[in-house]
């Protein structure tokens, strides 16, 4: 019995999964065959994932039995010839529904990555490993083509469905050749130049058994930066003169964040701190020395409004922005930004003395408590919003009195301070506490969080002492990132006899 030749599609909304079924099923409408299409819509993943469906089936065969055939409306698992990914998580997915099997499929994907909200979301690098994943799809899929189709879709600005397109007629899986697969798109009639060249630019990939791998480039060192403002050179030259070369990268970086944080000043105070941690004894090489660089520098440039507001009205994420929506010369892009601080934000943002006193007070804090009830939406593209945020971006000027830099700032001299005691006795340890900085990040309630977990981990640290494993308390953090609500930290702490 003749079977029709099932396509399942895996894409992400604003991706043109729609426009792809769309022309599998016009090429075999013009090409003797009997096409059906069906799609379910999801919004599960990022912005919303939809699984496209496509059944063809020759007319010839169909006139010859009598009648039409029965096509079915979704893919069933085990019973799919070719699946198409937008993405790499995507395929993963498909990969788990069973769509993908050894025997049968060819799967095409996409290798980029668009983070799921569960990955970003997480408190610490919640990111599914993305060779791995390519290792497990790769295992069940019968064939597997697969390279970066947003960056060749990018390269012939035209979209990743025509990428994708030529993918599947370079693979040679289905009964039609490259001219009724171009046809197709010229008989679109929309952006026909751009995704006939990305059509080409996949088929040759294709073609070519392109399985994904890059071949090993030669490393190439990065020149160190040689600035040409005299106070930021000297702080260069001071990193180069007073610290290993196997912290340099971590420590410029270090330099430039802080400097655009706050200024120079700010700079040099992290240097001071870090040259205080390259005298500590270390047992493993200078990994208690990079740790302590890389997590330094982002407790210094913790989120508070001021910083908040620099980053959503920098240019570099208009042009961001404006990039990733593909917004043309004649079109106007709006942003629209969801802004709710809280009565904390505010108080932190003030004065030290000034904000304890609203903390505390009573009528002016439920005044401000009133009017702080609900979010606003601030649309930063517009010149009032602008200059709204940018007028709290400037407010970085004074973020050294401000009962939040107050109290960041003590925070990070008693865990720099635990990081040198403990590493008398125990660098291993050491470096597990560096790593503890991990938990504290972002702000309002991600914050809140994190220090909650942090101040546990750190009492536990105090209450067992020596006797503490860097292991223990390794299981420990990595227990408190799982876990946004504590529950797992705790159940780790009571097996551990800590809590």
């Amino acid at each position: 019995m003749t079977q029709p030749i099932k396509i399942a599609i895996l894409a992400m909304g604003g991706e043109g999964g729609g426009v792809l079924a769309d022309w599998i099923v016009d090429m075999g409408e013009a090409n003797g065959y009997v096409a059906q299409t069906t799609s379910v819509p999801g919004v599960a993943q990022r912005t919303g994932a939809t699984i496209y469906y496509v059944e063809l089936y020759p007319t010839a065969q169909a006139e010859a039995d009598g009648g039409r055939p029965v096509l079915a409306l979704m893919p069933l698992p085990g019973d799919v010839d070719v699946v198409l990914a937008s993405e790499l998580m995507e395929a993963g997915r498909a990969v788990q529904r069973g769509l993908v099997t050894k025997d049968r499929t060819t799967l095409i994907a996409s290798t980029h990555r668009v983070y799921s909200i569960a990955e970003k979301s997480a408190l610490g690098d919640g990111r599914v490993d993305s060779a791995q994943l390519l290792a497990h799809t790769a295992k069940a899929a019968r064939r597997f083509i697969r390279f970066d189709m947003e960056r060749a879709a990018e390269a012939s600005g035209s979209v990743i469905s025509a990428v994708l397109f030529g993918a599947l007629s370079g693979s040679g899986v289905l009964p039609f050749s490259r001219a009724q697969f171009e046809s197709t798109i010229e008989r679109g009639g929309v952006g026909v130049k751009p995704s006939l060249k990305a059509f080409g630019a996949a088929f040759a990939r294709a073609q070519a058994g392109d399985d994904g791998e890059a071949p090993v480039e030669a490393v190439v060192l990065t020149p160190l930066p040689q600035p040409r403002h005299p106070a930021v050179r000297a702080l260069v030259e001071r990193v180069q003169r007073d610290f290993p070369a196997a912290a340099h990268d971590l420590l410029l970086e270090g330099v430039r964040r802080l400097i655009d944080y706050q200024d120079l000043d700010y700079a040099s105070l992290y240097l001071d701190r870090m040259a205080s941690v390259a005298a500590l004894p270390a047992s493993d090489g200078h990994r208690l020395l990079r740790e302590t660089a890389r997590h330094l520098a982002l407790w210094m440039s913790y989120e508070d409004t001021a910083r908040v507001a620099a980053l959503k009205t920098r240019a570099t994420r208009f042009d961001r922005v404006r990039g990733e929506v593909r917004v043309q010369v004649d079109q106007v892009m709006t942003i629209n930004e969801y802004m709710h601080p809280r009565l904390q934000e505010i108080c932190e943002t003030l004065p030290g003395s000034i904000g304890r006193w609203l903390m505390k007070s009573t009528t002016p804090k439920k005044l401000v408590e009133r009017f702080t009830q609900h979010g606003r939406v601030i649309q930063t593209s517009s010149l009032h919003g602008y200059l709204m945020l940018r007028i709290v971006a400037s407010m970085k000027r004074w973020r050294r009195s401000t009962m939040r830099y107050a109290e960041e700032n003590r925070r990070i001299e008693e865990w720099l301070q635990r990081i040198a005691t403990t590493a008398q006795r125990n660098p291993e340890l050491a470096v597990e506490i560096a790593q503890c900085q991990r938990l504290v990040k972002g702000y309002s309630d991600t914050h809140e969080r994190g220090i909650r977990n942090y101040d546990t981990l750190m009492r536990s640290v105090e209450r067992a002492g020596a006797m503490l494993a860097p292991a223990t308390l390794r299981e420990l953090r990595d227990a408190a990132l799982a876990d946004e609500h504590g529950h797992k930290l705790q159940a780790a702490l009571i097996q551990h006899a800590l809590g």
